[in-house]
């Protein structure tokens, strides 16, 4: 049975993620910085800010990952946890900045670089969790853009870095209709069905469909695919707004 790792495995695409690779025979190990809010067959609790801030606690983390492993290799790793920190520019603190790098960015390579022998054992993959912010964005959002699209580019260095021996790619989803952000539109509906059209798909993405992607790019029928950033957007990165 193959295994991946999910992170931020409690939100809306993390547990979508959990749910498709178990119906896909996985062994799913999530992992989150509370407590288990997602289906899995095991849960290994951290924070992936402080992975890069203790070198105790990383090794701690990685130990129990590979206690839960056993002897099976690791499939997939796939960096889902992130952090989402709004602000303009005059507005940005440096804990801002440390925060998000952190979590998005640097986090994600200490655990591939940690459970590369695993992923390496497996001829597996690491899939990047990015966003459409990485190619286009809104104001506010210049720690979260940032962060996004240097993950883009730390999976294409790494994709060559590694070359053959574990494959390194992106999924980089537009709006989703995650929970959280259905929440947000509560008694906004029209703002919702706003939002869907300015899509040429006319609907933003389920969480389900950026968690098939991400089986797909795990499986050995995407084993020509390395460095990619797969968009999940309904198109609205390419299309302009003019006004009519």
């Amino acid at each position: 049975m193959p295994a991946v790792l999910i992170t931020g495995a409690n939100g809306g695409i993390g547990q979508a993620l959990c749910r498709v690779f178990l119906e896909a025979d996985y062994k799913v190990i999530a992992s989150d910085c509370s407590e288990a809010r997602c289906p899995c067959d095991a849960f290994v609790r951290f924070d992936v800010m402080r992975v890069c801030q203790d070198e105790d606690y990383r090794a701690g983390v990685l130990q129990k990952v590979r206690e839960v492993l056993g002897d099976q290799p690791l499939s997939a790793l796939i960096n889902n946890a992130a952090v989402q920190i709004l602000g303009r520019t005059e507005q940005i603190t440096a804990s801002h900045w440390h925060r998000t790098l952190q979590t998005n960015l640097i986090g994600p390579f200490l655990l591939a670089q940690g459970l590369l022998q695993e992923l390496e054992r497996a001829c597996g993959s690491v899939i990047n969790i990015a966003s459409v912010h990485a190619r286009a964005t809104k104001p506010g959002f210049v720690c979260y853009a940032t962060s996004k699209a240097a993950l883009v580019g730390l999976t294409q260095a790494m994709a060559v870095d590694l070359g053959g021996r574990v494959r390194v790619n992106a999924i980089s989803p537009a709006a989703t209709a995650t929970p959280m952000l259905l929440a947000g539109f509560a008694g906004n509906e029209a703002s919702l069905r706003q939002l869907a059209a300015m899509h040429p798909t006319g609907r933003i993405a389920e969480p389900e469909e950026v968690a098939h992607l991400a089986l797909f790019l795990a499986s050995g029928r995407a084993g020509s695919i390395t460095g990619a950033s797969l968009a999940i957007d309904g198109g609205i990165a390419v299309r302009l707004h003019d006004p009519e």
